[in-house]
């Protein structure tokens, strides 16, 4: 895993929780890492397309708003 355990637990306290087994932590992390990559090879493709070899973040929210389906792809 990518994601260090001890920020992902973080973020699993920041949304309200006590106490926090590692074994949540993994699992959230291993999700977020494949969610995360998912975007990230959406955002590459629209930068290539733009001619760009470098990713911005407008690249990460369009690849974000297309896999959630908020907005339609071209092509």
């Amino acid at each position: 895993m990518l994601l260090p355990i001890a920020s992902v637990e973080k973020l699993i306290r920041k949304a309200g929780a006590y106490r926090v087994s590692k074994d949540a932590s993994k699992e959230l992390g291993s999700h977020l890492e494949k969610k995360a990559t998912e975007i990230t090879r959406e955002a590459v493709m629209l930068a290539e397309h733009a001619g760009r070899k470098t990713v911005k973040a407008e690249d990460i929210s369009l690849a974000r708003m297309r896999i959630s389906g908020q907005v339609r792809g071209s092509g």
